[in-house]
């Protein structure tokens, strides 16, 4: 199966006709966007729409678009002359892996991404056509200076030390931030982005994104298509708010990485620092409901997946089985086991965070401590060529070989080198005869994303009955391994068998070694047993196919909800909102108002005609002045609901005589200046404060920036000047807490925008809404216009009432209805407005036909 886009690509690349083998399909690419960022509507003209030909594709596979930095291929010269290209799968690739891991025939797979090698421009049209037809794959060619900018530089030099916790303090410690490298960043991913747009099907297809070399890439993505199905997953850690918060372009990733459908990590703790990163830099929380995270942008819902990557099965069992991993494991039982040598593993990629020369270090600590194993323990250290270049990879490599020529001097004899450094490329199946023969495996990173070669080594030393038979083992004799590993690397979690070390404690580190040689069998076989079953269960296919149904889920509303992008360059974002949700006309309001006899206005305060943000929080004297205007309108009433104390708000709006106002979200209700405060409720003693104040206090004292505020029913506790995270996570004990200690009083314990409030029960300023409309119907004033705008939970209450009461009997017969809320947000009201600034105009403008309409 292939989309209209892709068949098309050859003919883009090449400018040729398309190949017999892609013509079939007969379709032009679909027009991506009617104006940039926005996408036209789902009853547009069919021949406008970015709509994919449904017809066709009822009988077409899901297709999923998996773009990372370097394609699964391994490229070569032809010998020839050195014209042309040789190109192959390469096995060892996790985005190969995954495809095997998904199925051929649930999925089709198309790669996106950069070769190893530069291809000259004369030769990537030919190039391209090689790898679309015989591996899926579209190549993306990045001019070599723009690479090496983008990829050693700001990548590797900037991103990946800081995001492994490392702080650029002076130019030695990770690079400074350049802004030109920033920019090749960014070009680069949008070389990506036009690169997909020209094979993908946008309503149909799925498109993952691996790592945090395209961090911004779905930025670009969701750009073109507002409902691209969009996955990212990244591979390395997450820090901490503290470090990541120090990177000068912090929100554009943040709010580009939010462009995704589903954010994908390895650990819990990567995507704890995520979510505190949102929270903290641009303000937005996360809830889980029945075991999803989600955070919700501005009315898109992104998911959190957090599950760790597994092996390719198939692919490990099948080096196991091969003739030549046999005669290696035979080789090496030779060169060790003969000599009656206990060998000690570690295979790391030559860089400065695997801990390299920490491992050395408690090899040799172990040596000293037990001169009993010099002569009998060696430590095979395979060091991979480090990916990056620089000053640290050489200082790295400088290091690690004059450790090993120091051990090696102090503890070896004729025969004997207690470190065994191995700094080439190995085959894969000679580092899995690697695995097979060793008794302990180390890795000991100071910070790795998730580093799979533990998972290697268990299922190596599960084995099969070929090299039982060459080690010399029983098949029935149960399978045993050790593992030392880092607690700061992402497998750690899921290897609760292993030995977990601090790789800066040597001693530690070294008291690990020793206690992984003179471990029981029989618990080295519980232990092994128990990692074999995770391991082999949880593998790479396992993972892939729960991240597609995450993602398959997650995007299943795409088609209801209205979509259009706001914002420029990185700051772009999505809008998603149900189709009867729409931002309140100006005119459309204004024109209800003027034809209307009867008219309830009921106001939120703060957060709607008040900034939540203001420190200064009584109303301004433009605020009076319209209010006032609005009450000397005889057909209307006007209601100012608020979670304030009534003798807080009767202070702020003294000057309003014909004003309504309903304090502590409507138990006290007086309908104007000069009438007696009334309660909706029967009045109540407030005996239970005795009890609850205590405990808010308690938490006051334990929470820096938050306070009490008694009011006559109610008591809040509000942390919005604390720190988001801890005030967040003590809101919720909080609340728990509360709940407990006054489940026998007649009161209600909610949680809002960073309050904890105690009210009585049956309290809301739904309440407020249903007294204001039968007291006017009691009046025989039937309301023919109701507006009610507020900004939080409370305010849902009276939304519900309002919308619920039309065509019933508190309201004119097709009355003009307004439920409207602040910011573009999943509501109970159909209308939304952008802010207090807004909706102070629109009650300005309200006023204004008031005071121009004579008052009889």
């Amino acid at each position: 199966m292939m989309s209209s886009s892709y068949s098309n690509l050859l003919e883009l690349a090449s400018g040729e006709v398309p190949s017999p083998s892609f013509s079939r399909m007969g379709r032009r690419i679909p027009r991506v966007m009617t104006v940039p960022g926005i996408m036209s509507d789902l009853d547009d003209d069919p021949s406008e729409s970015v709509c994919s030909d449904r017809s066709s594709s009822l009988a077409q596979r899901d297709r999923i678009i998996i773009v990372a930095n370097q394609l699964p291929i391994k490229v070569s010269r032809k010998p020839r002359n050195g014209k042309g290209w040789n190109f192959s799968l390469d096995d060892n690739s996790l985005l190969l892996q995954l495809k095997d891991g998904l199925g051929d025939d649930d999925m089709e797979v198309i790669y996106v991404g950069c070769l190893k090698e530069d291809i000259h421009p004369n030769e990537q049209d030919e190039v391209s056509q090689t790898l679309l037809e015989n591996f899926k794959c579209v190549p993306t060619f990045i001019p070599p200076d723009m690479f090496s900018r983008y990829y050693h530089e700001f990548c590797k030099q900037q991103l990946w030390p800081l995001f492994h916790y490392m702080l650029p303090l002076s130019p030695d410690l990770g690079g400074r931030f350049n802004r030109s490298l920033w920019q090749a960043y960014v070009s680069v991913n949008k070389i990506f982005a036009d690169r997909i747009m020209e094979v993908i099907n946008p309503e149909d297809d799925y498109v993952w994104v691996h790592d945090y070399h395209l961090m911004v890439l779905p930025t670009f993505l969701r750009k073109r298509f507002n409902r691209v199905k969009l996955g990212f997953f990244l591979h390395s850690p997450f820090p901490s708010s503290e470090i990541y918060k120090t990177l000068p372009v912090r929100e554009e990733l943040l709010r580009a990485m939010l462009n995704a459908d589903l954010i994908g990590f390895h650990t819990f703790d990567y995507a704890r620092h995520f979510l505190s990163c949102c929270s903290r830099m641009l303000g937005l929380s996360y809830e889980s409901k029945r075991g999803y995270i989600g955070l919700e942008y501005y009315g898109r819902t992104v998911s959190i997946k957090i599950l760790p990557v597994g092996i390719h099965m198939g692919q490990l069992q099948s080096v196991l089985s091969l003739s030549e991993t046999e005669a290696k494991v035979s080789d090496l039982r030779k060169q060790f086991g003969e000599k009656d040598r206990i060998l000690l593993l570690g295979v790391d990629d030559m860089d400065i965070f695997k801990g390299i020369s920490l491992k050395l270090l408690a090899m040799e600590q172990l040596l000293t401590q037990h001169p009993e194993l010099q002569g009998k323990v060696v430590l095979v250290q395979i060091a991979n060529p480090a990916r990056g270049i620089g000053k640290d990879v050489r200082e790295v490599k400088q290091e690690t070989y004059s450790t090993v020529e120091r051990i090696n001097g102090k503890f070896g004899k004729p025969g004997y080198e207690p470190v065994v450094l191995i700094d080439e490329n190995l085959k894969f199946y000679e580092r899995i005869a690697y695995y097979v023969v060793a008794e302990c495996c180390l890795v000991t990173a100071v910070r790795d994303g998730m580093n799979l070669i533990p998972y290697e080594y268990i299922i190596s030393r599960q084995g099969n009955e070929k090299l039982d038979k060459v080690l010399g083992l029983d098949p029935n004799t149960p399978k045993k391994s050790m593992l030392v590993v880092s607690e700061f690397i992402g497998c750690s979690p899921s290897l609760s068998g292993a030995i977990r070390v601090n790789p800066w404690n040597i001693d530690a580190v070294a008291d690990a070694m020793d206690g992984a040689l003179v471990m029981e069998e029989p618990e080295k076989q519980l232990r092994h047993e128990k990692h074999y079953r995770y391991v082999s269960t949880h593998d790479v296919g396992y993972w892939a196919r729960s991240f597609l149904q995450d993602l398959e889920r997650t995007c299943k509303d795409h088609l209801q909800r209205r979509s259009w992008g706001i914002g420029f360059g990185l700051s772009f974002r999505v809008v998603a909102l149900d189709p009867n949700f729409r931002k309140l006309s100006m005119e459309h309001i204004v024109s209800a108002y003027k034809r209307t006899k009867i008219r309830a206005i009921l106001l939120d305060y703060d957060g709607t005609l008040m900034p939540q943000a203001s420190i200064d929080k009584s109303p301004s004297s433009k605020t009076i002045k319209i209010l006032n205007s609005l009450c000397r309108d005889k057909n209307n009433m006007v209601f100012i609901v608020s979670a304030r104390s009534r003798d807080k708000l009767a202070e702020w709006f003294a000057p309003c005589d014909n004003l309504g106002i309903a304090a502590e979200h409507g138990y006290f209700i007086r309908l104007k200046r000069d009438e007696e405060w009334e309660t909706c409720v029967p009045v109540v003693e407030c005996s239970w404060k005795q009890i609850a104040e205590p405990v808010m206090a308690l938490y006051t004292e334990t929470t820096d920036g938050s306070t009490i505020e008694d009011r006559e029913t109610s008591l809040v506790w509000c942390y919005e000047d604390a720190d988001p995270d801890f005030g967040s996570c003590q809101a919720k004990e909080l609340l728990d807490h509360l709940e407990s200690v006054l489940a026998n009083e007649p009161v209600t314990v909610k949680s809002g925008q960073n309050i904890v409030e105690v009210k009585p029960q049956g309290v809301s300023k739904g309440l407020v809404a249903k007294r204001l409309l039968s007291t006017m119907q009691d009046r025989g004033m039937l309301a023919d216009f109701v507006l009610c705008i507020g900004d939080d939970r409370s305010d849902e209450d009276m939304f519900e009432v309002i919308t619920s009461s039309i065509d019933g009997p508190s309201i004119a017969r097709n009355a003009e209805v307004f439920a409207c809320t602040v910011c573009r947000k999943p509501s109970k009201a159909k209308y939304y407005l952008d802010d207090s600034v807004e909706i102070v105009r629109l009650m300005q403008g309200l006023a204004s036909v008031s005071d121009q309409t004579p008052h009889i």
